[in-house]
């Protein structure tokens, strides 16, 4: 029976990671203004009608995260740029349509809900051959150090992921990934202490999201409650569907390079154990 969550679990990460550049293979090489680069071919991409997706999402689960009055999205990369162009975006669609899209230093930014973007089939285009560079969605509630990660913001992140996903795949993965987990609702399945199938694997499966930096540790704490996470490099996995810890619970992080890590808590003991 554990060959079932095997299958889900791959289903769902299968959506996730299907590139979505690759309709754009057999595009002619478009120039980004104001940054040329006529050399570039199969420029990263992604499908304006999945961010709106993303951004809908955003707004219907806002009561996650109240305090977080924006969906911001981050570029990372585990490659070396090297590209001596600095990083560039737009919004490019039917008949000449162009919205430039500010990129700030640390590799974030918002995009515009846009009627003409929308009518016009628009794609959010980098300056960069794809993989390169990840799209991912950031929410944070201010106030937080950089270190301590909000429970809600990181289920809302999850949310606005797996709307974009289903936006992007055939619906035939929606459904499969639907049946196989016996729910709509994909990010509930993570750590979902009420469901006993398949040998408690959705007890004991975890969302992963990503630091910005090399991790050592990841605690997730509530009150006198806590309970240490599991990293992996850069990522850490998280039991979001647990519905035992609210949204207000903490994950702290610690990083890999000591000597550069944010002042918090992240290397305490956990306290008590879940």
């Amino acid at each position: 029976m554990r060959a079932l969550p095997a299958l889900a679990l791959g289903a769902l990460f299968l959506c996730g990671a299907i590139d979505i550049t690759r309709a754009a293979e057999d595009k002619p090489v478009r120039e980004l203004d104001p940054v040329h680069v006529n050399a570039m071919r199969n420029p990263d991409v992604r499908k304006y009608k999945v961010i709106l997706a993303g951004m809908d999402a955003f707004e219907r689960h806002h009561a996650l995260a109240p305090a977080a009055d924006r969906l911001r999205f981050r570029l990372s990369t585990g490659k070396k740029d090297e590209s001596p162009e600095p990083l560039a975006a737009r919004l490019v669609g039917d008949d000449g349509f162009k919205l430039p899209i500010a990129i700030d230093a640390s590799g974030r930014f918002e995009v515009p809900r846009s009627e003409a973007a929308a009518d016009a089939k628009s794609e959010l285009e980098l300056n960069r051959k794809r993989r390169l560079y990840r799209t991912e969605p950031e929410i944070r509630t201010p106030g937080l150090p950089v270190n301590q990660r909000r429970l809600g913001d990181l289920r809302l992140e999850c949310k606005v992921t797996i709307a974009m996903a289903k936006e992007e795949i055939p619906t035939f993965w929606v459904m499969t990934v639907n049946t196989l987990l016996l729910r709509t609702d994909w990010c509930g399945f993570f750590g979902d202490q009420d469901d006993f199938r398949w040998e408690g694997a959705s007890r004991k499966a975890n969302f992963p999201f990503r630091a910005e930096r090399k991790l050592a540790g990841a605690i997730l704490v509530e009150g006198n409650r806590s309970a240490q996470l599991e990293v992996k490099e850069e990522s850490f996995q998280v039991p979001i569907g647990n519905a035992t810890w609210s949204d207000d619970a903490v994950v702290e992080l610690t990083y890999a390079a000591a000597a550069d890590a944010p002042t918090g808590t992240a290397g305490e003991t956990p306290r008590t154990a879940p």
